[in-house]
């Protein structure tokens, strides 16, 4: 199982990628916003591994499976984004100056303003996905991967393929960041559900 974990998590991480791409290629930052949907689009319907969008439901069920399943996801994401950086950068050689420029001006932000970035990107994953997952809609990834990208957060799994783009991500300082960024989604997904949870034990 941890094998098909692994290998759906670099499926997820490539499928990031192309969000990421398309992202970058775009001069008008609106329709490149939404155009990113694809990505969480895709990765919904396929039951792809991606961590952003499974660790909020580890404030549900937290068992070891489920704790594996989530963290084997976040390291085939990084091999997949590794993979895809690496031919995109082949494929589209502009496109590693964009993406430089955007790391570069990424590893300007105090470690807080990373965090917090990375959280309000948790937060709004965590929605998009319940959404598909309890509501069987598209609408919360319609509108909430639009709004963390044109809001400035940051999402763990596209930053890495932006790193990987640009041939910078095992610096320490991309590492550094990352980490961070890992960290604040991890913590804004489990926002809702955790307080979620207290509310019913107070309600009990």
């Amino acid at each position: 199982m941890l094998r098909r974990d692994l290998i759906d998590g670099v499926l997820a991480g490539c499928l990031v990628s192309f969000g990421g791409t398309v992202l970058l290629s775009c001069d008008n930052r609106y329709l490149g916003a939404l155009l990113f949907c694809i990505a969480l689009l895709a990765i919904c319907w396929f039951g792809f591994n991606l961590y952003t969008g499974k660790v909020g439901f580890l404030a549900a069920d937290h068992s070891g499976r489920s704790l594996a399943t989530a963290f084997v996801g976040l390291a085939g994401n990084f091999l997949g984004t590794l993979l895809m950086g690496f031919l995109v950068a082949l494929a589209l050689p502009a496109l590693r100056e964009a993406a430089l420029a955007a790391c570069d001006r990424r590893l300007t932000q105090l470690p807080l303003q990373t965090l917090l970035r990375g959280f309000g990107c948790g937060v709004l994953m965590y929605i998009a996905v319940w959404t598909f997952r309890e509501k069987k809609t598209i609408v919360g990834i319609l509108f909430c991967i639009p709004v963390f990208v044109l809001s400035g957060f940051e999402h763990s799994i596209a930053d890495m393929f932006y790193f990987s783009l640009a041939g910078t991500v095992f610096r320490p300082a991309a590492l550094l960041f990352l980490l961070l960024v890992v960290l604040g989604n991890s913590l804004g997904g489990l926002f809702i559900p955790l307080l979620q949870l207290l509310r019913g034990k107070e309600q009990a």
